[in-house]
């Protein structure tokens, strides 16, 4: 059997109907395993979990990969993967949460204490890195085996979804949050240095950026 290999990430949740958002890989930042995982890697995989008409499982922490759990049943659903510019967005569901298991879960994720998504995978086209301070690879298609809620995130640049204006405390948070907009690196910067009262509107190119952040806040909200 192929080695199964595992990436982790951050995820978000909602306290009453335990669903929630995040992303289970980021694109082009190395990982603490010395990879990067390229936009694309996912498309085929995912349109092969399409045609079988279910997303990958979601377990807790592996199934015991990564340390000892109950058991390999699933812990909830995922309800939507997609690429995105950013990474491998994904919603899911725990279910399961009027029981003593369900509701630990629950509460961990509530409480910020069990914050990371994680993905099983094996790769299937990859670059091995020939120069110190290359990458260890960089990862061009992975199969995607599942997807698991676990205790220790490794990409520094995975972030939560959906933030709301209210919870943005420090300008790195605001330059994730343009970014997830659709904003380039070097817009959000420029946005989140200034401030969204910076922008002059007789600018030409503040006044784009202004009604591009609107826009594309809207269809977050």
């Amino acid at each position: 059997m192929d080695r199964i290999e595992i990436k982790l990430a951050a995820d978000d949740v909602d306290e009453k109907t335990g669903t929630f958002a995040g992303y289970g890989a980021v694109f082009g930042n190395q990982d603490s395993y010395g990879d990067v995982i390229e936009r694309g890697a996912f498309t085929k995989s995912l349109a092969e979990w399409e045609k079988l008409g279910k997303l990958p499982p979601m377990l807790l922490q592996h199934g015991g990969f990564l340390g000892p759990v109950d058991d390999l049943l699933p812990i909830g659903v995922w309800t939507q993967m997609e690429e995105t510019a950013k990474g491998l967005k994904v919603e899911g569901r725990l279910f399961a949460l009027g029981t003593e298991r369900g509701t630990y879960i629950h509460e961990g994720l509530k409480s910020g204490a069990l914050d990371g998504l994680s993905i099983g995978y094996r790769a299937r086209r990859f670059t091995l890195g020939t120069k110190t301070g290359e990458p260890r690879r960089r990862l061009h298609e992975v199969e995607l085996i599942e997807l698991s809620v676990v205790t220790f995130p490794a990409n520094d640049r995975a972030r939560v979804t959906g933030a709301k204006a209210d919870s943005i405390r420090t300008i790195r948070e605001f330059e994730d949050f343009l970014r997830d907009a659709g904003f380039s690196r070097a817009a959000a910067k420029s946005i989140a240095s200034r401030g969204f009262q910076g922008s002059d509107p007789r600018d030409e190119d503040d006044a784009d950026l202004v009604a591009a952040l609107r826009r594309n806040i809207a269809t977050l909200s």
